[in-house]
């Protein structure tokens, strides 16, 4: 079980991650969602294509 503040948001990181690997991967999202792709650009401030926004969260995620 998963308590303190920055578990969860490890926690929501690791799950952006994966929903951004689904996407590049090919799946869709459903039309009401914004894309994990857009979250984590908008959050985060990341720039370039969906592999290198990938890279730069996985780049921050190791760096914790």
């Amino acid at each position: 079980m998963i308590t303190l503040k920055e578990g969860i948001e490890q926690y929501r990181l690791c799950a952006l991650k994966s929903a951004l690997k689904l996407e590049i991967a090919g799946m869709k999202r459903s039309r009401n969602q914004i894309s994990a792709y857009s979250i984590i650009k908008e959050e985060f401030g990341f720039k370039g294509n969906k592999r290198k926004v990938l890279q730069q969260l996985e780049d921050k995620l190791n760096s914790k």
